[in-house]
């Protein structure tokens, strides 16, 4: 696929030429993905998707815009050319935009397993086979989906630029249903063989049997404990503001905190495209390599994302994250790596009196953008724990809590682990056993 990239990307830019437009910016986009789907303990659909799109973009005259096509041959990519230009000239100059960037070595990362791309049907629902017949054990039913695929993300440009970027990647998602009780477990990994389906269904499985007759307790503040995925879909809502552009538009909660510590000592943030557990390519939208950053170092701010144009406006330097040029977003840190700690979830257990273990946050809403306050709901496992054990099921809970103040009162921290939720982007997390955390309702399931 590259070479035939490289390919139409010589004939966009003859194109170009030919409209007297030297200045030019190819973007591939590629996705081959499978889908197995399962509910009622049968599957209920197999898909499988194959997409790509080339989007052109020229420079003219301090003006910018982007055209694409799904098409992919000669006479489609020299009409996407001739319909960008045009659309480019008919834009108003942007006196920030800069030119298109010359090439910079990127270290390769290796994240493509050719048996996950090829992966079958039949693999898939030998293992959503398995899944199902863990929880038709408990006398549950099981629902959920096993997707397998790989992504590709290729750029080039008239002033060198060409980066490519190939990974494959396998997910798996159950949940067990009893009458009044639910679990849910989920993974993700570049490597499908990685995935282990059926301990998963058996952890959703046990969720759903030790949460049934739950009980309802008041609302209020509680030491809770957040396995990994509740940590990612809460925690990852905050990193869009570790962005140059949002700091510079006011609409961070950044704003006049970097160099501040206002988080707990024991947090430490990076975002790492080169770490083993992460995903995603070792460049930007544009080419850039992507840089190590620390984002917080034991409570305090102190790196934040520049995009070459935040970088050009705010006197910094970029960081390999932004976006395809022409964007509204900037730049955000991408690849989240929450520094873990060494105690185990049964240890953070083992040490609360009274408190309660989350399993996933759902339907989470922003309240207070400066003070990060969310409000949400927690789903498919939620318990208490009464003289360091499980003391049973509890009604799910509504929360509104300061991120800020969350992340100010861990107690304990689990080693990391690449997590997976449904709120959040796939992230390299810890659980956290975290005090004071604010229940501020008793939903009615």
């Amino acid at each position: 696929m590259r070479s035939e990239f490289e390919r139409l990307f010589h004939v966009a830019l003859d194109a170009a030429r030919a409209h007297g437009v030297h200045d030019l910016e190819v973007i591939f986009t590629g996705e081959d993905a499978s889908l197995t789907r399962f509910a009622n303990n049968a599957i209920s659909q197999n898909v499988a998707e194959k997409n790509g799109h080339i989007s052109v973009r020229p420079v003219i005259d301090g003006r910018t815009a982007r055209a694409s096509t799904n098409r992919r041959d000669d006479a489609s990519i020299r009409a996407v050319v001739e319909e960008a230009i045009a659309i480019t000239r008919l834009t108003e100059a942007d006196p920030e935009l800069l030119p298109l960037v010359g090439a910079a070595p990127i270290d390769p990362v290796d994240r493509h397993f050719q048996r996950t791309a090829e992966a079958t049907p039949d693999e898939r629902a030998a293992a959503v086979a398995q899944a199902i017949g863990e929880v038709k054990v408990f006398g549950q039913t099981a629902a959920g989906i096993y997707s397998t695929g790989e992504n590709s993300f290729g750029i080039m440009n008239s002033r060198g630029v060409s980066a490519w970027y190939s990974e494959t990647m396998a997910r798996f998602s159950i949940t067990a249903m009893a009458t009044d009780s639910s679990g849910w477990a989920k993974a993700s990994a570049c490597d499908h063989r990685a995935l282990d389906p059926a301990g998963l269904a058996r952890s959703a499985a046990r969720k759903s049997v030790h949460s049934r007759d739950p009980r309802e307790l008041p609302p209020g503040r509680y030491t809770v404990v957040l396995e990994p995925a509740a940590v990612l879909d809460l925690a990852g809502q905050m990193f869009g503001d570790f962005s140059a552009t949002a700091v510079r538009d006011g609409r961070s909660f950044l704003n006049d905190r970097i160099g501040k510590k206002i988080f707990g000592d024991n947090l430490t943030i990076y975002d790492d495209a080169r770490h083993p557990l992460q995903s995603g390519a070792p460049f930007d939208g544009e080419g850039v390599p992507r840089r190590h950053l620390t984002l917080v170092e034991n409570g305090v701010v102190r790196d934040i994302a520049y995009s070459r144009q935040a970088a050009a406006l705010g006197g910094g330097e970029p960081t390999g994250h932004g976006f395809p040029m022409p964007n509204e977003v900037g730049e955000f840190p991408v690849n989240i790596v929450i520094a873990g700690g060494n105690i185990p979830v049964e240890q953070m257990i083992a040490s609360t009196e009274r408190g309660i273990l989350v399993t996933r946050f759902w339907y989470i809403r922003e309240v207070d953008p400066y003070e990060k306050i969310f409000t949400g709901m927690t789903r498919d496992g939620t318990f208490l724990i009464e003289n360091g054990q499980i003391a049973g099921g509890i009604r799910n809970f509504r929360f509104n809590q300061s991120l800020i103040e969350m992340l100010s009162n861990i107690e304990a921290l689990s080693p990391a682990v690449r997590a997976t939720g449904e709120e959040a982007s796939d992230m390299v997390v810890p659980a956290m056993k975290v005090v004071d955390f604010n229940f501020t309702e008793v939903t009615r399931f």
